[in-house]
């Protein structure tokens, strides 16, 4: 997870200055994240355009989703022709979220979703907003679902999210809460470190972690910034690989993380 990732997320509001709620017809996605959503509470033809990253499938956990619908290329500019009756994206004040031209925008603020418990909230908005309430509801029992029946993680531990040039996540962040719902102890909070932190290969040598969990695109050496992931004194530490896109964004994409760790824990030996 990258620094940009604390740049996208949730300020619940709907402001659309109706005076009643109405379904909208030409909804835009300003970020990735808000992207994501979008795609899996509103009808196709409520979507008028993505954010430019909807199609990266190192961003978007719903890139596939994406393909077929507009993209926005030209930013403001592109939504002024679209002239949308919704624009999702990140907060920039009351009432606006951040991209959207100058104007009285009907709009939904979303900024970082950093815990299970804020991605419901989310989810919540966005289907009422998109006027879909029952499918938000209904995306919400099937997640509770399938964290429910994930299976008790066999081994436990303390892990650290590490990322190119030693970047660490630290608490209150989605990685630790995925952390601690599956039963491992977020490195950063032993360490003392904030949300995101340097730390250098010595450091994490001598803290001697039970797991390193990395993200699947710096499995192999790719440039300076991955080579050090890949140093021999990391060698021996076990790691958990997991795609940026599901853990960039809070979303439906929890689920899959999950899993993917607790499998992981479970197949050690």
């Amino acid at each position: 997870m990258l620094t940009r990732t604390l740049a996208i997320g949730l300020v619940l509001g709907l402001s659309t200055g109706a005076a009643a709620p109405r379904v909208p017809r030409r909804i835009v996605s300003l970020n990735v994240c808000a992207d994501q959503y979008l795609l899996a509470l509103a009808d196709p033809g409520q979507i008028a355009a993505l954010s430019r990253n909807a199609r990266d499938p190192e961003l978007s956990a719903a890139a596939d989703k994406a393909r077929g619908f507009r993209v926005l290329h030209r930013g403001a500019e592109d939504v002024l022709t679209i002239q949308p009756d919704l624009i999702l994206g990140f907060p920039a004040g009351p009432g606006k979220v951040a991209g959207a031209p100058p104007g009285h925008w009907p709009t939904l603020g979303l900024a970082s979703a950093e815990s299970h418990g804020a991605i419901l909230d989310q989810i919540r908005q966005v289907a009422r907003a998109v006027g879909h309430p029952e499918r938000g509801d209904a995306l919400i029992a099937a997640m509770e679902r399938d964290l429910a029946a994930l299976p008790r993680a066999k081994r436990g531990g303390v892990a650290a999210y590490y990322q190119r040039r030693g970047f660490m996540t630290g608490t209150g962040t989605l990685i630790d809460d995925l952390m601690t719902r599956v039963g491992l102890v977020n490195l950063a909070t032993r360490l003392g470190k904030p949300a995101l932190a340097q730390v250098s290969l010595e450091e994490m040598v001598a803290a001697r972690p039970d797991w390193l969990i990395v993200e699947s695109a710096t499995d192999r050496v790719q440039d300076q910034g991955t080579e050090m992931l890949h140093h021999r004194a990391l060698a021996d530490i076990p790691r958990i690989s997991l795609p940026q896109a599901w853990t960039v964004c809070g979303g439906p994409a929890y689920v899959l993380a999950a899993r993917r760790i607790v499998a992981r824990l479970n197949a050690a030996r």
